[in-house]
Order: structure tokens, then C-alpha cells, then sequence
């Protein structure tokens, strides 16, 4: 992966990394690397330090993460958390605590924003 243990990586190389995580490429990313191929790598560098244990451990960021872009109620972002959490070893409890803590803080709407990505739970 673009940015671990030293490896360099030119922007095209991170969007297409990141594109492979998600299963889609986020436009924004496309446009904002062709304006300002800098703002990617430091996007990169944002994405490394999520998914890295820090005073948090990696999965309890992972889960905030995946609270904070239902609340956004952004389907495919939700969908991206979802496999993150899974992958950093998230429980199926620990990921209902989370969809508690979404209802209570962001409501129905946010719950539904997770449709698609609680089918992984299955």
C-alpha cells in the first residue's frame, strides 16, 4: 500500500489504492489530484495515521470514523468504514454499540445510511 514502510508513490498510485480499498474512486480525489497532485499524498498521510495505533487504537478510530460518516449519511463511506472495521478485527457487538451510538446521536437517518454496509455483518 502507497505510503507504508517508505514507499513512495505518485498520486495516480494512492488514488488507485485508495479506489481498490473502497471499490469505487472518489471523484473529489480524481479532480483535486489533477489540480493539486500534493493534496492526495496528504490525504494519504491523514489515511495512514487513521489506521495506525496511536492513544486510540486503530479500530477504535476506525469505528469513530464509521460513526462520523453515517452521521454524514454517506452510503458508500459507511460501506468503506464498514470493511475497515471489520478488517482492524471489530466485533459484530462492537459495531451495534457503534449503530446505538449513531441512532442516538444522529438519528433514523443515519441508521439508514448503513443499509447497505450491515449486510457485511451476515
Amino acid at each position: 500500500m502507497c505510503g507504508e514502510r517508505g514507499k513512495e508513490c505518485g498520486h495516480r498510485e494512492i488514488i488507485d489504492d485508495m479506489s481498490d480499498k473502497l471499490g469505487f474512486t472518489p471523484q473529489i480525489l480524481e479532480t483535486l489530484g489533477e489540480l493539486e497532485p500534493e493534496f492526495v499524498h496528504k490525504y494519504n498521510m491523514c489515511n495512514h495515521k487513521l489506521l495506525k495505533d496511536g492513544a486510540l487504537p486503530a479500530k477504535t478510530k476506525i469505528l469513530i470514523a464509521l460513526a462520523v460518516v453515517a452521521s454524514k449519511q454517506c452510503e458508500r463511506c459507511v460501506v468503506s468504514q464498514m470493511k475497515s472495521a471489520l478488517k482492524s478485527g471489530a466485533t459484530k457487538e462492537e459495531i451495534m454499540e457503534v449503530m446505538d451510538v449513531i441512532f442516538i446521536t444522529s438519528g433514523a437517518p443515519a441508521v439508514a445510511a448503513c443499509r447497505d454496509a450491515l449486510k457485511q455483518l451476515k
